[in-house]
């Protein structure tokens, strides 16, 4: 156990575990644990092997100030990974494919590409590895895109021409590379002559003329003779919908294997034999209908789809087919939750699924691999008691151990406790309610709602971007309540948000606040409100219909509805379920009048999930009409934190401690009512220290936020 919530210093530097990689033999377990740069400005990530046992501490693989991620085991026992690190011969210009070989020696250079790698995947039985790689348009072999890609590098040129939608996605531009899958294949003639490392190898492309319609999510078949993936269709009006196509990997090419214009289809895992692959279902929502994905079992040979998991009220997503074929693990979120779950496929005439949980614990599983047995799974599990691990799954018994990670569990300054209340409507709603210790009924905590983002989420795992227990360690009890909308509780318990989010997700959030104030533990008169992205809609939608809270924090959040719509990253999805009626009925900025609660708005420039527009029509329009609006001189009880160069996630561990302080901040003086000095220095709105013995240590203590 290690302490990490005393100052925001030791948060950033904890590392952070995930992902997982099984050999397949089952002998090698690979991780990848993040930490802190030297610079402090970002995280380094390094792979990390565990004992699948349970006997012998992790050891680290990897070492390099640019990091290694996405593993993944050959059929021989090799471990492939991607990085930006120089070898021998130089080389930075992104991410290269590299090789720690399973006999031993270091690792060395597979691939070096003009716009890197971006993931490699490998078959299970067989000598394929593939990759996802970027390539521009106007190329169509490798040395033709290296060309043309120094070309623009020389130039400094940035520009793009689009012909397609989208052009950007979460936090980043899209093109003019479009990516592709690629098979590893014969060593490059030209390489490694009088190297002591093996000859690099060349790309061969599979997916050519595809352009912008890849979609990525690629699986592929154990024999290594194919692989399924992800096929973007476009539509009139800068519409879209999603099918699964089939990569030849042997001689190249690719077909989609069914289509239709309701549903949208997403590949997933090949079954041992190479007959069957899993696929999932979904209605194309509507203002009306949320969608509803069901997994369905596709029969390669025939392309017939049956239906497994209708009767199943999750959303599952498959994870690893057990070695006979009679079923497959699948990860979902259920009840603040996150199982294991087995799929069992009877197969006949008709074809039918059963879903068994496996495991009952308080965790949510992330990752998952499968032991050649198929008695046996390894997974990431986080909750909201300890962050991301791995964990082996007996799965007879769905008994769990923790392995010897690489990381420790970290010590909490409070505890954990379940909640929950009925809904106007007569529905159950459920949370998390961290508490500080030696909160009762003679120390009431005062009490911060958050409300998470998605809409379609849950509060079920840790998280690092918005970690509950910074705030208890400094006193406050923090509600994390699954609202209308949530998943892990049904399909009727999203639909009665859909299209409506000012409405039961509202209640559902008032509903269990009144529940949790109501403790004796619980200060009801010292509350706060905060959200990001969804969450950011409701803490604004919230701000604007009650005075209950002292604050108010909104974060990446949406504004006004109709600007967001046509301006987001993916308008498409988002125009199909927020129509006209929800713009005139649920949008916060109608009810900008009614705010008295002072605010706190943050955003990011590089925001594409949710643009900045939104946080800058809100600030303005708060100081302009709220009903709190700015004084004749020039006050203001709001606050705007901009980050000019972060996202929809402020990832950097620099800005991550202005955040938490600044929010702090702004709790102490308007939750707890305390004057309050501690503003950060960076922000040079305070006047930094002398340089002397005693300033170092204020500065020390200045970052406990």
């Amino acid at each position: 156990m290690t302490e990490i919530f005393t100052t925001l210093d030791q948060y950033v530097a904890a590392p952070r575990l995930g992902g997982l990689a099984l050999s397949p033999d089952g002998g090698r377990l690979v991780t990848t644990v993040s930490t802190l740069n030297t610079k402090k400005d970002g995280y380094v990530t390094a792979l990390w092997e565990l004992d699948p046992q349970g006997e012998k501490p992790a050891r680290r693989l990897t070492r390099s100030a640019k990091g290694e991620v996405g593993p993944a085991f050959a059929a021989n026992g090799d471990l492939y990974f991607t990085s930006a690190r120089p070898d021998d011969e130089g080389g930075e210009d992104g991410n290269a494919l590299w090789c720690l070989p399973a006999a031993g020696g270091e690792a060395y250079v597979v691939n070096r590409r003009a716009g890197g790698v971006s993931s490699v995947s490998c078959a299970a039985k067989a000598d394929v590895v593939a990759v996802v790689a970027s390539r521009l348009p106007g190329a169509s072999t490798e040395e033709e895109h290296e060309r043309l890609h120094q070309a623009r590098k020389d130039s400094a040129v940035q520009a793009i021409l689009h012909d397609a939608y989208p052009v950007r996605f979460w936090d980043h531009d899209l093109g003019p590379a479009r990516s592709s899958l690629f098979v590893l294949g014969d060593e490059n003639a030209d390489d490694g002559a009088t190297s002591l490392e093996p000859a690099r190898r060349v790309l061969r492309q599979i997916t050519e003329d595809l352009g912008a319609r890849f979609g990525g999510d690629v699986h592929i078949s154990p024999d290594g003779t194919f692989a399924l993936f992800a096929l973007r269709v476009p539509e009139a009006n800068a519409d879209q919908r999603y099918t699964v196509a089939r990569a030849d990997l042997v001689n190249g090419g690719w077909e989609p294997l069914f289509d239709d214009a309701e549903h949208n289809y997403t590949p997933s895992i090949v079954s041992p034999d190479g007959r069957y692959a899993i696929i999932g279902v979904s209605n194309r929502p509507t203002p009306q209908q949320s969608m509803r994905p069901v997994l369905h079992l596709l029969d390669l040979g025939s392309r017939q789809l049956s239906p497994l998991t209708q009767d199943a009220d999750l959303w599952l997503t498959p994870a690893a087919w057990l070695p006979d074929g009679s079923g497959f693990l699948a990860l979902a979120d259920q009840d603040g939750r996150g199982p294991v779950f087995r799929v069992d496929v009877q197969y006949g005439e008709t074809l039918t699924g059963r879903t068994v949980q496996i495991t009952e614990e308080d965790a949510t599983y992330s990752d998952l691999r499968l032991a050649p047995d198929g008695k046996t799974a390894f997974g990431v599990r986080a909750s909201y008691e300890f962050p991301a691990e791995v964990a082996r799954i007996d799965l007879a018994t769905g008994q769990t151990q923790r392995l010897l990670n690489p990381t420790e569990r970290p010590v909490l300054p409070g505890s954990l406790t379940e909640v929950e209340t009925q809904a106007e409507d007569g529905v159950r709603v459920r949370g998390w309610l961290a508490l500080p210790s030696g909160a009762g009924p003679e120390v009431p905590a005062p009490l911060l709602l958050w409300i998470h983002g998605g809409p379609l989420n849950s509060w079920n795992a840790w998280s690092w971007r918005w970690n509950p227990w910074l705030a208890v360690q400094r006193g406050y009890a923090v509600l994390l309540p699954d609202p209308a909308l949530s998943t892990g509780y049904g399909q009727d318990f999203i639909q009665r948000g859909w299209n409506s989010w000012g409405d039961k997700p509202y209640t559902d959030l008032m509903s269990i606040t009144d529940a949790v104030v109501a403790r004796e533990d619980i200060d009801q008169n010292r509350t706060a409100a905060m959200g990001g992205s969804f969450g950011g809609y409701m803490a604004n939608w919230v701000a604007g219909h009650t005075d209950r809270f002292k604050a108010i924090v909104t974060h990446a959040s949406l504004w006004a509805l109709d600007q967001f719509g046509p301006t987001t990253d993916m308008s498409p999805f988002w125009r199909r379920q927020i129509n006209a009626e929800m713009e005139a009925e649920h949008s916060p900025h109608w009810h900008v009048e009614n705010i008295v609660t002072p605010m706190l708005v943050i955003h990011g420039d590089k925001d594409y999930r949710v643009p900045i527009g939104e946080g800058l029509r809100l600030w303005y329009e708060l100081l302009e009409k709220s009903g709190l609006p700015m004084d004749a001189d020039g006050s203001t009880v709001h606050r705007f934190l901009y980050f000019p160069d972060e996202n929809h996630w402020i990832l950097k561990p620099q800005h991550a401690k202005i955040w938490y302080e600044v929010v702090f901040n702004f709790l102490t003086e308007h939750v707890l009512g305390e004057s309050s000095d501690s503003l950060p220095v960076e922000l040079g709105l305070t006047t930094p220290p002398a340089k002397d013995a005693a300033s170092a240590e204020n500065t020390s203590a200045s970052t406990e936020g």
